[in-house]
């Protein structure tokens, strides 16, 4: 509680703050270290996970997203602070976005409708294409466009590896499951061939014109093969399941940001609250006494 009061100290003589906005500082950061006592740590131990754990239970406790979001501006202010006074070495709140952002959750599905969607059957001539793509896409993480852009270069079978051109030009290697390489290569050697015809092309998913498969073609398909499975999906849906499935298994949080490609840990922090939520249905549902 030093560097806390040491920090209220700073804003009311040298800052000059008036007593209303002094006080609601007070208030917001003295809630946040009672709730990091109930963990045994303070705010110079605290960790990006105890900020991110705090909001979900102002959220969970019915506070409004502005509201939430000025807890989150009193703890970036008292963590800033600590880090230019050396209290800290690194600010564990610095990557943590505005609560608001919360209201919009990715949409996952449960393991078990993913593996009944996986299970279903595209129709048409494209059909093992169409499935090599669904499972690849659920496999590795990626987004539409990344998958739509794989070449055939690109796919290290041996190691099971794909290299994926990101947002930004940013390139990234994730790694693919046995099941996702086998229906690649399955497409490969029987379908492939049958699509391009005399055709030569690059790009591993094609389409009877030669051309690499475009976002929105896919998106039909993927749209298709849902109604199919009676799931109703988004162009992203698979990416999210992928990242909310894998921190539900246990996978930390680096790892999943690395495999993403996302540039900025605290968009990849958005799947530990679906996760959050996830765990509490299950434990209201099935828990004697919840």
């Amino acid at each position: 509680m030093e560097s806390l009061d040491a920090f209220l100290t700073y804003l009311s003589v040298e800052k000059g703050l008036a007593r209303n906005t002094l006080d609601s500082y007070s208030s917001d950061l003295k809630k946040f270290s009672e709730f990091l006592k109930q963990s045994r740590r303070d705010p110079v131990s605290a960790s990006p996970a105890d900020v991110v754990d705090f909001l979900e239970t102002l959220v969970n406790g019915g506070y409004s997203m502005s509201s939430v979001g000025r807890y989150l501006s009193s703890i970036k202010a008292l963590f800033k602070y600590m880090l230019v006074e050396d209290i800290i070495e690194e600010d564990p709140a610095e990557n943590i976005q505005s609560p608001k952002k919360w209201e919009r959750l990715p949409k996952a599905l449960s393991i078990a409708d993913v593996m009944d969607l996986l299970a279903a059957e595209p129709a048409g001539g494209t059909a093992v294409r169409d499935s090599a793509m669904l499972e690849l896409m659920y496999s590795s993480g990626l987004r539409v466009s990344e998958l739509t852009s794989i070449k055939m270069g690109d796919i290290n079978f041996d190691a099971g590896f794909i290299r994926v051109m990101g947002k930004g030009s940013k390139e990234r290697v994730v790694p693919v499951n046995a099941r996702a390489v086998e229906k690649v290569k399955i497409y490969i050697s029987e379908e492939r061939p049958v699509i391009l015809g005399k055709r030569r092309s690059a790009y591993l998913f094609v389409t009877r014109r030669g051309g690499p498969m475009t976002r929105q073609r896919f998106w039909q398909t993927l749209k298709a093969i849902g109604r199919k499975a009676g799931i109703e999906l988004s162009p992203h849906t698979l990416r999210h399941c992928f990242a909310t499935h894998l921190l539900e298994g246990g996978a930390d949080l680096r790892s999943v940001q690395k495999m993403l490609g996302h540039s900025d840990i605290s968009t990849t922090q958005i799947y530990t609250k679906v996760t959050t939520d996830r765990v509490k249905k299950v434990f209201k549902k099935y828990h004697p006494r919840a």
